[in-house]
């Protein structure tokens, strides 16, 4: 049988009873004395809780405001403390390898079947290509090529069924070598990355003057990989070197300034590409063959050393390979020592000093990094560090190859297993249409726009409370003068004003700095009157009370009343005004910069982030450059918006207790 709860008539009953039978035996005025004295001390305890206490108390009640307000924290916290743990940032850094890159952390995901069994590694952009020695092809990275449509990961059927032997990757495409010597390429093809003269126009297109279309032979003929000496590719192109010195070379010729050049040469021992330039080790071995006169003249034996001609550099000794980065080239020489021509970043690492007789006796190169192996198994990494490529993890021991990706490395031991990868895994929140990394900027870019935020609202909060407080107490013709400024301030289009200042001081020589001190000081001179108004009004109610008439008694200073006496006392109601306009100011300035008027790029604002994604390309295809921007700004705004809301409801002694 299920149990029966008695209801409320039963509990009263019983508590009738209990009352009668304890006055029965106890007296009544005994049990009327301790009931006074359990209410007395009720009561005492009440008047014990301060008012802050019962504010606190109260908003405390409110979950909505406490899960705003932790959260508010958390995002204050991120953008102070978030750059100190990431890596170094730079407002101008661009990347154009990887440039609009979707939000990934795959980039170094090594496929486990290819872990096992690698024979090449190969990448220039977002993603990366590897090549099992069993012929299979694998892909892995942010696969998706810009707007086209091209998942470069739908690998084509007839590569699949084919065993391949080589393999090479561009920024937006492919190219395989099968056993047969059949030569299979994939991807983006709309500028010259593969395809012959005669396919173009059999499928009635014309031919472009800018392309180096690739050589019918190869199409038709295929080449013999048992007699290729380097195969690689570059942004747009490709290049297969024979061990006779025969260079075959096609893609977008607007990629390299100098790519007619090798169109035609002969005899080179080595080629590679940087961002810009082809370059290639002339039949001596002694230089770096260009085809621009003096562009790589000079040497030296680190990133950070002293350059010299580089004949003279060499001192007897001989190029025995070239291997390039974005901007500069790494030689490794005939005694297993290293030179280097072209331009390194002023904080790029150095090369680490080996141990005496230590030598190098491999190199590979990614976008601005080089990572070597030794004959006594060792592996460094040097140049650039902004995503972690030269961190060499404490595992890669034992390899005995060296693979590298744009900002990867890959170590494999002579089992053909991977040994150890460092470097980039991905982008949380993706790239912006320069290459930089979407989720740093945004931490740098709300700690510019909150404190630009807030040093608004200080300016304002000091000019409305000093008005405010003014006008409210000495009333007359203060009051009335005071208040005719305000309705001047007010009576201003906000927008459109500081659009035109912004305009007017885009003309100007000024630093970015005075001009970010300039926005937040028209900020908080254009949003006082409102607090001024507010505050106005409280002195009006609070100069009537009885303190303020002893304070004046007392013979107290006018000005001391206003600022020490009745200021403090409605300080409350403004901390809650400051809550709500700063959320109003950081939505104005983003604004501002939305527009154009605010702070400029490359200086990141959660504003001009959204500023540059404005166009409906962005908005359609990149929705990440938009999307956690706009939620960042969105999410902050409403946290103080109502956290602010629940301040004013708590402090408002007209509210109950239980709203």
């Amino acid at each position: 049988m299920s149990k029966k709860t008695p209801n409320n008539s039963s509990k009263k009953k019983g508590n009738v009873l209990g009352r009668w039978l304890s006055r029965w035996f106890r007296g009544g005025s005994n049990q009327l004395a301790e009931e006074l004295e359990k209410s007395a001390a009720g009561m005492d305890k009440e008047e014990l809780v301060s008012p802050g206490k019962q504010v606190l108390r109260n908003f405390l009640e409110r979950k909505l405001a406490v899960g705003a307000l932790c959260l508010l924290v958390i995002m204050f916290l991120t953008m102070i403390i978030g750059p100190m743990f990431m890596p170094t940032y730079s407002d101008s850094y661009t990347e154009i390898t990887q440039k609009s890159v979707p939000p990934t952390m795959s980039m170094m995901k090594v496929p486990k079947e290819l872990a096992k069994d690698i024979k090449m590694i190969d990448g220039f952009g977002s993603f990366t290509v590897g090549l099992s020695n069993a012929g299979k092809v694998y892909i892995w990275g942010a696969t998706q090529i810009g707007t086209t449509g091209i998942d470069i990961a739908d690998i084509p059927q007839e590569v699949k069924d084919a065993k391949i032997t080589m393999i090479a990757a561009g920024i937006d495409h492919i190219v395989a070598i099968s056993e047969e010597g059949k030569i299979y390429c994939w991807g983006n093809n709309r500028l010259g990355q593969f395809g012959t003269a005669e396919e173009t126009l059999a499928a009635g297109g014309q031919l472009n003057p800018n392309i180096a279309y690739m050589p019918e032979e190869l199409a038709t003929e295929g080449v013999d990989p048992s007699h290729i000496k380097k195969f690689t590719c570059g942004y747009q192109c490709t290049a297969i070197l024979m061990d006779d010195g025969t260079l075959y070379l096609w893609g977008n010729k607007l990629t390299y300034g100098n790519m007619d050049v090798f169109l035609n040469a002969a005899g080179l021992k080595d080629i590679d590409f940087t961002l810009n330039y082809v370059v290639g080790l002339n039949m001596k071995r002694d230089s770096v063959y260009t085809g621009t006169r003096g562009l790589y003249d000079v040497a030296k034996d680190n990133v950070s050393g002293p350059t010299q001609k580089t004949k003279d550099f060499l001192n007897g000794r001989t190029i025995t390979s070239l291997t390039a980065s974005s901007s500069s080239v790494c030689l490794l020489l005939s005694d297993g020592t290293l030179g280097f021509v072209g331009d390194f970043a002023t904080n790029a690492i150095p090369v680490p000093a080996l141990v005496n007789g230590e030598k190098f006796v491999q190199v590979v190169g990614g976008s601005y990094h080089y990572t070597g192996l030794t004959d006594q198994g060792r592996v460094y990494s040097w140049g650039s560090n902004t995503q972690g490529q030269t961190d060499v993890p404490s595992e890669a021991t034992g390899v005995s190859r060296l693979f590298s990706g744009s900002f990867q490395s890959y170590g494999v031991d002579e089992n053909n297993s991977l040994q150890a990868k460092w470097g980039l895994k991905g982008y949380l929140f993706g790239t912006e249409v320069h290459g930089a990394d979407i989720f740093q900027r945004i931490i740098n870019g709300g700690k510019m726009t909150m404190t630009i935020g807030a040093v608004a609202v200080i300016i304002s909060a000091i000019i409305g409370m000093i008005v405010g407080c003014l006008s409210g107490y000495f009333g007359g013709k203060v009051d009335i003068l005071l208040m005719r400024v305000a309705e001047i301030f007010t009576a201003i289009p906000f927008l459109p004003f500081a659009m035109i200042l912004s305009s007017i001081m885009g003309r100007m020589n000024l630093s970015e700095n005075m001009r970010i001190f300039i926005i937040m000081c028209i900020l908080g001179v254009l949003t006082w009157p409102g607090l001024a108004k507010l505050v106005r009004g409280q002195v009006l109610v609070a100069r009537e009370s009885e303190y303020v008439m002893a304070a004046k008694s007392m013979g107290v200073k006018e000005w001391r009343i206003a600022f020490k006496h009745i200021l403090p006392n409605v300080m409350s109601v403004i901390l809650v005004s400051l809550m709500l306009d700063f959320g109003t100011c950081m939505l104005t300035e983003s604004t501002l910069s939305y527009l154009g008027f605010g702070v400029a790029y490359p200086r990141p604002t959660w504003g001009n982030m959204l500023n540059g994604a404005n166009n409906a390309t962005i908005i359609n295809a990149y929705w990440w450059q938009w999307l956690f921007t706009a939620m960042f700004l969105a999410v902050t705004t409403i946290c103080i918006n109502i956290v602010g809301d629940a301040l004013r409801d708590v402090m408002d002694p007209r509210s109950s207790v239980d709203k």
